[in-house]
C-alpha cells in the first residue's frame, strides 16, 4: 500500500490537506476561493509520487484529488470540488519546494554516503508558533498560516525539521498566490546548531568580506 504524503498531519495520516486547523482552513478557502460550478464532475484517484525518498524503500506518495477531497469534507473544512485541481499542485509543489530547501541545509553532510537523505516522519503543528515565527511577529511581521516538523535520516542520524509556512504577494494580473518557506535544523543536537552557526557565518560574515 501507497505511503502517505509528507503533509498529512492529522492523527491518522490518512491523506494529506495542507489546512490542519481552523486557523489554516481559512486561510486556504481564501487563496482558493472559486466557485463549485463542477461539482457534477468526477475527481481523479490518480496520485503522485514524490521525490522524497522514504526511510524504508521507494519514495512518498501525494494523496489523490478525490482523497484530497475526502480528507478535508471529514475535517469540515468546507471543500470545492473544483478547487482540487488547483490546491493538489500546489500542495505537492509546495511539500517539494520544502524537501529542497531542507536538501539544501543536507548538502555536503555526508548523507550520500549511505544511499542519501531519507524522511522518516512527519508532523502538523499549525498552532504552535516556533521561537523564530513568535520573533518575527513581535517585529510585526505576518504570522505563519501553517507549521511542519519533518526528521530526516542522514546515515543514522537523525534530524528535525522546523518549516514555517508564509503568504507572500499575490500577483495581481493573474491572481496566483506565491509562498515563502523558512526551512531550518531544529536546535536539537550540536549538529544542527553546528550548522546554523556555520550557515550564519557564510550568508553574513561572507557577504561582509566580499563587500570589503
Amino acid at each position: 500500500m501507497a505511503s502517505k504524503c509528507p503533509v498529512d498531519h492529522s492523527e491518522s495520516q490518512e491523506s494529506c490537506p495542507v489546512d490542519h486547523s481552523s486557523q489554516s482552513s481559512s486561510t486556504w478557502t481564501r487563496f482558493f476561493s472559486t466557485t463549485n460550478k463542477y461539482s457534477d464532475h468526477n475527481l481523479s484517484s490518480e496520485r503522485e509520487v514524490s521525490t522524497i525518498p522514504k526511510a524504508s524503500d521507494g519514495n512518498w506518495v501525494y494523496p489523490s484529488e478525490a482523497q484530497f477531497f475526502a480528507a478535508m469534507a471529514r475535517k469540515n473544512h468546507n471543500p470545492q470540488v473544483a478547487d482540487m485541481k488547483t490546491i493538489v499542485p500546489i500542495h505537492n509543489a509546495v511539500n517539494e519546494r520544502a524537501w529542497f530547501e531542507v536538501m539544501k541545509w543536507e548538502s555536503g553532510r555526508g548523507g550520500e554516503a549511505c544511499g542519501g537523505v531519507k524522511l522518516v516522519n512527519f508532523k502538523g503543528r499549525p498552532n504552535d508558533k516556533s521561537p523564530r515565527a513568535r520573533w518575527k511577529m513581535f517585529l510585526g511581521y505576518a504570522a505563519p498560516f501553517d507549521r511542519h516538523d519533518w526528521v530526516v535520516d542522514r546515515c543514522g542520524l537523525q534530524m528535525r525539521y522546523i518549516i514555517d509556512f508564509y503568504t507572500g504577494r499575490t500577483d495581481p494580473a493573474t491572481k496566483n498566490v506565491s509562498f515563502y518557506l523558512d526551512v531550518r535544523p531544529a536546535l536539537d543536537n550540536w549538529e544542527a546548531v553546528k550548522m546554523r552557526v556555520e550557515t550564519f557565518c557564510r550568508k553574513w560574515l561572507g557577504s561582509s568580506t566580499t563587500q570589503s
